[in-house]
């Protein structure tokens, strides 16, 4: 994994991760001690189960068959 490139910020909207499933980010909360960011999103497959992942992960770009992509790309806006 590398660091992230400098991005816009993490809007709502549907994402795709590398490995092709679909998530909708439903928004940006603030760790109460720490005010680290996490992206609160939800699984657009199976149980649409709600996952917490640290902004700076989220964002940030992974080696795929030799190169380097976005761990999740915005693919549509919300709404």
């Amino acid at each position: 994994m590398t660091e992230a490139a400098p991005s816009a910020p993490i809007e709502p909207g549907v994402y795709e991760h590398f490995k092709g499933a679909r998530y909708e980010v439903l928004l940006v909360a603030r760790h109460s001690e720490t005010e680290e960011e996490f992206v609160v999103y939800r699984q657009l497959y199976g149980d649409h189960s709600n996952w917490v992942r640290p902004a700076a992960m989220f964002s940030e770009h992974v080696e795929r068959d030799g190169r380097i992509v976005p761990r999740f790309a915005r693919i549509q806006p919300a709404g």
